[in-house]
This record gives structure tokens, C-alpha cells and sequence, in this order.
């Protein structure tokens, strides 16, 4: 098999020191109102700004491989997902957490249509493509068309499933495991896993 190895993704703008647009002056008000309110402390602001940065598909790859290779974790996981990855360590509230299981009939894919809602503390920043408007809107439209612009070719029998996130639900995809990684580490298979796989803009894997 073989994977899709161009990169949609764009390279992000630096931080600025101070808002450069009314929305960022707004946001920036919000937070000082809210940790004024004690909702919550610069300290913990600052916890959860580092967990995001510390985050990575590297730890989806983890929780993926560790579904491909033990069953009764996987049910767990698409059961629970909050749950079952807390067992790894990893932490998503208060947000919901819902694994989709891509196989042979079905490929799902994970959007945000209204902004960019996305697992950021466990998988790190979103790619700038899945925050723009053309992405938010045609996936849903048509959705293999979109597909087929990564790399993602399906036959008309299986069945694509888009799953918006929202304010308090967030999404991961879980791959197919691919053919002939029979008998590999869980290390190994954890290193298949790409960003867009896990979105859902990538079925496939080179494995040789």
C-alpha cells in the first residue's frame, strides 16, 4: 500500500505581542474577564498552553497502534473515548471524545464547519488547511471530491461519513490497519500514523 505523502499544511503566522484585529482585542478582553471571574488561573492558562505545544500525532499514533493491537482496548475506545485514552495517560476535558473506526465499508472524516474545534491538546496544533473556509464548507458537500484532492481515492461501496465537531465534542479518526503488519511492535505501527490520517484525509500507509 502506499501512502499520500504530499503535506497540505501551511506554515502558521508568527504570535504577536498585541491583538492586530478586533476579534483578537475581543478575545483578549474575554480571557481577562474570565480569569478575573476565577474560571480559571494564568497559571492553569499556562498548563494548558504547554500541554497543547508538548502534544503531537505521535501521541494519536500510541492510541492508535495500542487499538490495532489489543481488542478489548479498542472497544473501550470507540465506546468511551475520554475514558479509554485517560488509561494512556492523556486528558481531553471537558470536552466529549469520539473515535470513528474507518474499515472495509466505511471512511469517515472530521471537520469543524462553524471554526476550527480540534483535539489540540492531544494531537497539537490543527493544519491551516482545516481551518479554511474552502475545506470547512466543500467537505461536507462533497466530501469525496475533497477526499480524492488528498490522495484518498474510494470506490462507490464504501460509505463516507463526515463528523462535525463542536464547542464540547471533539474527534479522532481510527485507521484501518494495514495488511501485512502482522507481528509488529506496537512502536512500529504507532510510527504509520500521520496527522491526516487521523483526521481522515489519509487512508492508506506505506509499510515497506
Amino acid at each position: 500500500m502506499s501512502d499520500h505523502d504530499h503535506d497540505h499544511a501551511r506554515t502558521f503566522q508568527a504570535d504577536h505581542a498585541e491583538p492586530t484585529s478586533e476579534g483578537a482585542r475581543v478575545g483578549l478582553a474575554l480571557r481577562e474577564l474570565l480569569i478575573e471571574a476565577g474560571h480559571y488561573t494564568p497559571e492553569e492558562e499556562r498548563a494548558v498552553i504547554a500541554a497543547m505545544q508538548g502534544a503531537s500525532p505521535r501521541d494519536g499514533g500510541r492510541i492508535v497502534a495500542r487499538a490495532w493491537t489489543d481488542p478489548a482496548y479498542k472497544e473501550r475506545l470507540l465506546a468511551n473515548g475520554a475514558a479509554a485514552i485517560r488509561e494512556l495517560g492523556y486528558e481531553l476535558e471537558p470536552y466529549e471524545f469520539t473515535v470513528m473506526e474507518n474499515d472495509d465499508n466505511t471512511h469517515n472524516v472530521i471537520v469543524c464547519t462553524l471554526c476550527s474545534c480540534y483535539p489540540r491538546s492531544l494531537l497539537g496544533m490543527s493544519p491551516a488547511w482545516y481551518k479554511s473556509a474552502s475545506y470547512r464548507s466543500r467537505v461536507v458537500r462533497e466530501p469525496r471530491k475533497v477526499l480524492a484532492e488528498f490522495g484518498v481515492e474510494l470506490t462507490d461501496d464504501i460509505d463516507v461519513r463526515v463528523h462535525d465537531s463542536t464547542a464540547e465534542l471533539r474527534y479522532m479518526v481510527l485507521p484501518q490497519r494495514p495488511k501485512r503488519t502482522e507481528g509488529w511492535s506496537e512502536e512500529e505501527l504507532a510510527a504509520l500514523i500521520t496527522r491526516d490520517s487521523l483526521i481522515g484525509t489519509q487512508r492508506a500507509f506505506r509499510t515497506e
